[in-house]
């Protein structure tokens, strides 16, 4: 796909300094740039490649002022970061833009297509389940009986959506990802064996959640395990049954939640962050990477550590235990004294 300098400014409300007809194929870093490529300026710290730049056209902030002669094509915008971030997301759209059913794949007779849906090869929709308008499935997707796929949804390669999940408008579920298996749930009998729980509940991803590749969120026990709006998991992240996230929090990967733990709206959580079961955490509260969550969490707390503390208390705690060394001799010092003292 080719865009000239014109057809870039039209979509970014931009004006341009340079050739308006000079045309670009790719993307690039600024300090990475040749010919035919794309690229931005928003860092201060990168201005230097602007002048060595090979980029054909660079987004750049409308206060800047070339301090000598440039080769590069310049499209001038109130926010060049943000400017470019649209420009990936069009990009994405533009070349993810595909439709129609390819062969083979298999769809129930009960299935219920929207408009303008892609279905890629070898996919799987089970019966009576809802595909609504401009949703995009990548090969080798597994869909189960009863689903429900909102509008503008897009489920890459190999994602697996059990029976019974309902998947909002424009979500996006990357490739590996499992959408409703079975939570982790055996009781024990009278001779220590364990006979698994009927896990009976489902799935339930309102609009605008994002689930990073390889991430796995289990079905209720009953009722729901619910990922509420403008959620964003990264990858590798375990979600337990009956798990509730609330709006617009976002986790990093390799993240554990164990069942029945409802986090509130708005939370930034770190990676390899283990929280357990049947606990609240509050709105936006803050887990630093590698954090273990024990307990319930108040509303904008600031967590470290395993068992997590208060950021600050973690960090005055850590300056004494890197001391520890240093006070241990001090005090074998002091043992020393008081012995001859004694004697």
């Amino acid at each position: 796909m080719k865009f000239t300098a014109t057809q870039i400014a039209g979509i970014l409300e931009g004006d341009i300094i340079g050739d308006p007809d000079i045309e670009v194929s790719k993307l690039s870093k600024i300090e990475e740039g040749t010919e035919g490529s794309l690229t931005f300026l928003a860092n201060p710290k990168y201005k230097p490649y602007i002048y060595t730049t090979k980029a054909s056209i660079t987004i750049v902030n409308k206060d800047f002022e070339s301090e000598s002669d440039l080769d590069t094509t310049l499209i001038l915008v109130e926010d060049a970061y943000k400017s470019f971030s649209t420009l990936l997301e069009y990009y994405n759209k533009v070349k993810l833009n595909k439709t129609g059913i390819e062969q083979p794949s298999f769809i129930a007779d009960s299935v219920v297509l929207g408009e303008n849906v892609y279905v890629g090869a070898f996919t799987y929709l089970g019966e009576n389940v809802q595909i609504g308008k401009n949703v995009k499935i990548y090969p080798n997707v597994y869909i189960g009986d009863n689903a429900v796929i909102g509008d503008d949804a897009v489920i890459f390669a190999g994602a697996k959506i059990y029976s019974e999940s309902i998947i909002g408008n424009y979500c996006v579920i990357h490739s590996g990802a499992i959408v409703g298996a079975d939570g982790f749930g055996f009781a024990p009998d009278e001779n220590g064996a364990f006979k698994k729980v009927p896990q009976t509940g489902n799935v339930i991803l309102e609009d605008h959640v994002d689930i990073g590749a390889g991430t796995t969120i289990d079905r209720a026990t009953l009722g729901s395990t619910i990922i509420r709006k403008g959620v964003k998991l990264d990858n590798q992240i375990q979600i337990a049954h009956n798990v509730e996230i609330g709006e617009n929090t976002v986790i990093a990967a390799q993240t554990g939640i164990a069942g029945s733990t409802k986090i509130g709206k708005n939370c930034m959580i770190g990676g390899q962050v283990g929280i357990v079961g049947h606990i609240t955490i509050g709105d936006g509260v803050r887990i630093q990477a590698q954090s273990g969550i024990g307990r319930n969490v108040k509303d904008l707390e600031v967590l470290q550590g395993s068992p997590a503390l208060n950021y600050g208390d973690y960090n005055k705690s850590y300056v004494y235990f890197k001391n520890l060394p240093k006070l241990a001799n001090k005090i074998n010092k002091l043992d020393k004294i008081l012995d001859n003292n004694e004697q």
